[in-house]
């Protein structure tokens, strides 16, 4: 089975999943992987299903713009491929890494920057803004993925040495220690 990638973007309302799925159900598709969230008032959701071969990428993108048009959603489809490998087969090991402090342009990029010059993997990224210069107001949460081979104390350094620059507070946990921490 071949697979494919949906994502889909609009105006947030009732029943968007259910249309979704649906649909990919009529057209003989098994959603393996979704991802979904609300960023304001737009619902974005990122599905993987697989496909039967009876079925073309263009005809399934077809029937669900038809359906999410209705609901005044965007739709894209592109084919699902393995390659190149997956950052998430290399040794390494899951770290959370929160920061708080007033909203201000760059933060993400300062952050991320120096995540990447370290070899590690955002994995998932939760940033929420309410403005202001309320430091709890303005958190962002990025799950990273650390390759073992990266030297801990320079990461750790250079990512303080940045959220300082940014006037930011950071917190570094593995993850799980960061779940057991937070668990409700």
């Amino acid at each position: 089975m071949q697979k494919l990638i949906i994502s889909v973007i609009g105006y947030d309302r009732p029943g968007i999943i259910a249309a979704i799925s649906r649909v990919l159900f009529e057209q003989g598709c098994n959603i393996e992987n979704v991802t979904q969230t609300i960023l304001q008032s737009q619902f974005a959701g990122v599905f993987i299903a697989s496909m039967p071969s009876e079925f073309t990428v263009e005809s399934i993108s077809r029937q669900l713009e038809k359906e999410m048009t209705v609901m005044g959603m965007q739709v894209h489809l592109m084919p699902f491929s393995l390659q190149p490998p997956c950052f998430q087969g290399t040794n390494s090991q899951p770290f959370v890494i929160t920061t708080q402090g007033p909203d201000r342009k760059g933060l993400v990029a300062g952050i991320t920057e120096v995540i990447a010059r370290h070899g590690a993997n955002v994995t998932n990224l939760q940033a929420v803004f309410k403005g202001g210069e309320t430091p709890g107001d303005n958190i962002m949460i990025y799950e990273v993925d650390i390759p073992e081979s990266t030297d801990w104390q320079a990461f750790n350094m250079d990512l303080r040495e940045r959220a300082s620059e940014l006037n930011l507070q950071i917190s570094i946990q593995h993850r799980n220690i960061f779940e057991a921490i937070n668990r409700i």
